[in-house]
């Protein structure tokens, strides 16, 4: 006796929808025919931008006699009886029309491409190059083929994508917005334009390990992981200062890199647990040489992107105005109407944290409170561009202290808009003095402070061989993004880390 088994359905998506079984449906229909719905290439000819470049001056009801091969996803269609139209979109965006006649195509391609086309499949249309009777630039097509068919439905623009979904599904969201599509082309530009910058002045881009055995190089939380090969315990990097100081030790006298840095901290408009950073490092030059360098590579994105003037919320920001230079203690003095100094008592700053609904920790040291005023009550004013300076030592570690100034550290962040976008420092070179301050973060480290660096014994080592006077650059590059698109963090990654979605 012969048993036959039933077949075993495709599995679906767990949110199949009605939609899609109609395309799904259409999917079947094509292999059944013979016909592949996700063939592996077609004879492309020219792409719709090379066709708008080459024929975009035809006048209305021009003809051209050239045949063309294009390809693209198709976003807008109306089929009427013996002619049908459809919009074709490529990558970047540039749409072209697509025409079928029965005339030209014949009844079963026609028929086919009423019954089996959607929006958002991609196809294939061969024929002549020709402005239509309204002056629309068309490929009046002789054939087409299926390229790719979409089993879901592009959401309606504005209704169908709101902010979640635009983020979590930013392949959709490519798809049907403009904007989103120009924000990769503009923070590549800006990225480009950075590098461009530094390798004029000489610059050599490494790069340094993401997995470390030790966290240091910033204040910040490690994520956690384990090397299976070494049965090691190691950390995401959370930043390439030490690594990128050890190559300046060995002679790599200009040096940076553009990478991915991880910080296992909070989520919000302005901060993501992993975020692009440049940090450059130059041989005999300090904190206001890479101020220099800084404005350099700031004022040349601008340009790049588009203009010095940028329109925010809060005013008008003027790149190519002053870039001035404010003292946190006494910027922090005006700021709360009273005079502020490294000698300031605890209670007294408490106090004015209290006054301003500025949260502070009962650990908190003088030098920690007024950082965390200045940034609270200060930093979100400062609108133009400008050079914070004259920290205390706790905000920079690995920053030297300042020539002239005790009790004060050479090291700066640079605000606009209200936001920190960059920092830079007079580097710290002396391994005896770094050897203390690393110790004392460790000692942080080991009372269960998890922002605090450890002790890199190799990083010192590295020292100890001497280390040329240096200054060193960190820039947000996302921050600067956000700067010029006046957008949030998650706008200017193309795919930031969210939340797992529910169901």
């Amino acid at each position: 006796m012969t048993t036959h088994k039933t077949p075993t359905p495709s599995p679906e998506p767990s949110d199949v929808s009605e939609q899609m079984r109609v395309r799904m449906d259409k999917r079947a229909k094509l292999l059944e025919s013979g016909v592949e719905p996700y063939p592996v290439g077609v004879d492309r000819t020219h792409t719709l931008s090379e066709v708008r470049e080459k024929y975009g001056h035809l006048a209305a009801d021009e003809t051209t006699g050239e045949t063309v091969g294009v390809s693209g996803r198709v976003v807008f269609v109306r089929n009427t009886g013996k002619l049908c139209f459809a919009t074709l979109q490529e990558g970047n965006g540039t749409r072209l029309q697509a025409m079928l006649s029965l005339a030209n195509v014949g009844e079963e391609a026609l028929a086919g491409w009423k019954s089996l086309v959607d929006l958002g499949d991609h196809v294939f249309v061969r024929g002549e190059v020709i402005s239509s009777k309204r002056g629309e630039l068309s490929v009046m097509a002789d054939s087409w083929s299926m390229v790719s068919k979409a089993l879901r439905p592009l959401p309606v623009l504005h209704a169908g994508l709101n902010e979640e979904t635009r983020v979590r599904q930013r392949y959709v969201d490519l798809m049907v917005r403009d904007e989103a599509r120009q924000m990769v082309y503009t923070r590549a530009a800006i990225i480009r334009s950075i590098r461009e910058t530094l390798h004029n002045r000489d610059y050599v881009e490494v790069e340094t390990p993401m997995l470390q055995l030790i966290h240091g190089g910033a204040a910040a939380r490690p994520f956690q992981t384990h090397l299976n090969a070494f049965d090691q315990d190691m950390t995401l990097r959370i930043a390439t200062e030490l690594f990128l100081k050890r190559a300046v030790v060995g002679g790599i006298d200009r040096v940076f890199e553009i990478g991915r840095i991880f910080r296992n901290e909070g989520v919000d408009s302005t901060h993501s647990p992993e975020f692009t950073t440049l940090e450059s490092y130059e041989a005999y030059a300090d904190q206001f040489v890479m101020a220099d360098r800084m404005k350099e590579m700031i004022l040349n994105a601008a340009d790049t992107v588009g203009s010095r003037i940028i329109e925010t919320d809060a005013g008008t920001i003027d790149l190519n105005g002053e870039w001035r230079w404010l003292g946190v203690y006494p910027g922090l003095s005006e700021a709360v109407g009273e005079e502020i100094t490294p000698e300031t008592h605890g209670s007294t700053l408490r106090a004015i944290a209290d006054k301003h609904g500025v949260k502070v920790e009962p650990q908190w040291d003088t030098e920690k409170i007024v950082i965390e005023l200045f940034g609270e009550i200060v930093e979100p004013t400062l609108l133009q561009p400008t050079f914070v300076y004259d920290y205390p030592p706790a905000a920079q570690p690995l920053a030297r202290a300042h020539r002239s100034k005790p009790g004060l550290i050479e090291a700066w962040d640079l605000i606009i808009g209200g936001m920190e976008r960059g920092t830079a420092f007079s580097e710290l070179i002396d391994p005896v003095v770094q050897r203390e301050r690393l110790t004392e973060q460790s000692r942080k480290a080991a009372s269960g402070d998890h922002e605090a660096m450890q002790l890199d014994e190799d990083f010192l080592r590295a020292l100890e061989y001497g280390a040329p006077p240096m200054g060193g650059i960190g820039l947000g590059i996302d921050r600067l993004v956000m700067l010029f698109t006046q957008t949030g963090i998650r706008e200017t990654i193309l795919f930031p880390l969210l939340k797992p979605e529910l169901g």
